[in-house]
């Protein structure tokens, strides 16, 4: 790969406008870093050269709408991490590496934490969350917050993915105001998709991580409940979020995700991660990966809704890895009926949010989803473009989860989707993985509290991106990174959008 010159010209923008411009809007975090290592980009570079992008494309042309807010101290610390690079050299792969973080996740900086609701619209968090701490210790750059799907799509019944009041609508860049951006995490997939930077993190409840990952041709990793702390992320259930990395390709959020594992002490659900928590996923990267693999596909399960152009793009996946020696179990079937509804949801909801915002600035104006609900009303004409019945149906619960109603559907959720769901299919078939189209299923494993890894497929006649989901059980990442990284490497079918060229 060319990487340019390194004697290019040290100017404002340089990275920018030098020859390797075409270069850096595809390279891995790892191909950044020999940039910057040989001298040839900066950090500082780094972050203009995406900045300039987010001008061009995400605020003009394309209008894809996918970050919300810049870091006012983004130069400043790639400037003190170039420095850092000169006298002790790198701390590691992310190392002046510009991320972007959901709108959900707090910075205890100078970025506002809002879910994309106008209600927080100026809340700053009290302390960074164990995200943005691990990615500050790790060398990244937290370059700004993205726009997401509104409470992470847990407020209104037919909310559209990707839009929030706050922010507006996030765009899919393969064909901006024609294709869904997925959601919730709608604006960290279009922002890696359109390279405004390297990687992103996003957070999942059920489908959040893996949704806008196909929709955006991106690679996905939605990880067990516990392997990432979930302090200081704005909740919707405790048994079921979690945040997870974003990227072009498996390498870079497999390194993304090693960062982000381990232990919190302000989280308990981590305690239970210690003996599945690894910190370098990269050794897992296996070109060969598929071979000998045995990989079931939940068919007909989550087919029914699946059109042509959107099967054919998953069969032909199939074809191509059992072509490559996996051993395809079809059909693979579950002795129970589908999980669904979010009758846990509701319950941990408010819980969960109640104690969130309690702990925000008096000048914030809801510390209770009760008068969240009442300020929304208040506010209607740009709050409730698409009403609240979920918040409302939220704020009936007792927020002390001891209805029995709540208690006996969880246990039933753990049930059917744990012992007789994907516990059962991998051990009846002995299986790897199980396969499934997109993000179809995708509360499956959310209700287990098990990981999935949505990667590129390709894309219809029409252009639109569609993935690939490979799901496990606990703590299976090392075994789904190894099976997506040899899909990945077999198909290479990702391209970049052409509205942000």
């Amino acid at each position: 790969m060319e990487t340019g010159n390194p004697n290019m010209a040290r100017n404002e923008g340089a990275g920018a406008q030098g020859n390797i411009q075409g270069n850096i809007d595809e390279a891995s975090i790892l191909e950044l870093q020999e940039f910057m290592e040989r001298g040839a980009l900066t950090s500082r570079e780094l972050v203009l050269h995406y900045m300039e992008r987010i001008a061009t494309h995400d605020r003009g042309g394309a209008a894809i709408n996918s970050v919300l807010e810049l870091n006012p101290d983004a130069l400043a610390i790639a400037d003190a991490l170039d420095a850092e690079r000169r006298v002790t050299g790198a701390r590691g792969p992310l190392h002046g590496i510009p991320v972007l973080l959901k709108d959900n996740i707090d910075t205890g900086d100078h970025m506002h934490t809002s879910a994309g609701s106008i209600a927080l619209a100026e809340s700053y968090a009290p302390e960074d969350s164990a995200v943005a701490d691990r990615l500050r210790e790790a060398g990244a750059v937290l370059l700004g917050k993205t726009n997401m799907t509104e409470w992470a799509n847990f407020i209104a019944e037919d909310m559209p993915n990707g839009y929030s009041s706050r922010g507006g609508q996030v765009r899919n860049p393969y064909g901006p105001g024609q294709f869904d951006v997925g959601g919730s995490s709608s604006g960290s997939g279009a922002a890696v998709a359109s390279s405004f930077a390297v990687v992103a993190i996003g957070t999942e409840t059920s489908g959040s991580i893996l949704s806008p990952a196909s929709a955006n041709s991106v690679v996905g990793i939605k990880p067990t409940v516990g392997l990432i702390s979930r302090h200081g992320i704005i909740p919707i259930s405790h048994s079921q979020d979690t945040a997870g990395p974003m990227a072009k390709s498996v390498a870079d959020a497999a390194i993304l995700l090693g960062v982000l594992t381990g232990v919190d002490v302000r989280d308990p659900v981590t305690r239970a991660s210690v003996s599945g928590v690894c910190r370098n996923y990269r050794q897992f990267l296996d070109p060969d990966g598929l071979v000998g693999a045995r990989l079931g596909v939940l068919r007909p399960r989550y087919f029914e809704k699946l059109d042509s152009d959107r099967l054919a793009i998953f069969e032909r996946a199939l074809a191509a890895m059992a072509g490559a020696g996996a051993v395809i179990v079809d059909p693979v079937l579950l002795p129970e009926e589908d999980v669904s509804g979010h009758e846990v949801l509701i319950h941990e909801f408010k819980a969960a949010l109640n104690a969130y915002l309690s702990r925000l600035s008096p000048r914030v104006p809801v510390h209770t989803l009760a008068e969240l609900i009442a300020y929304n009303e208040e506010h209607a004409a740009v709050a409730l473009r698409h009403g609240q019945a979920l918040f409302k149906r939220a704020e009936e619960a007792s927020g002390t989860l001891t209805e029995a109603s709540y208690i006996r559907t969880r246990l039933d959720d753990l049930r059917r989707s744990r012992e007789r769901g994907i516990d059962h299919a991998l051990a009846e078939h002995h299986l790897d993985a199980l396969l499934s189209p997109g993000n179809f299923g995708a509360a499956l494993p959310a209700k287990a509290g098990y990981p999935s890894i949505c990667a590129p497929g390709g894309y219809t006649p029409a252009g639109e991106p569609f993935g690939v989901t490979f799901t496990g059980g606990a703590y299976s990442e090392p075994t789904l990174i190894r099976l997506a990284y040899g899909f990945e490497r077999l198909t290479n079918c990702r391209r970049p959008p052409d509205s942000v060229r």
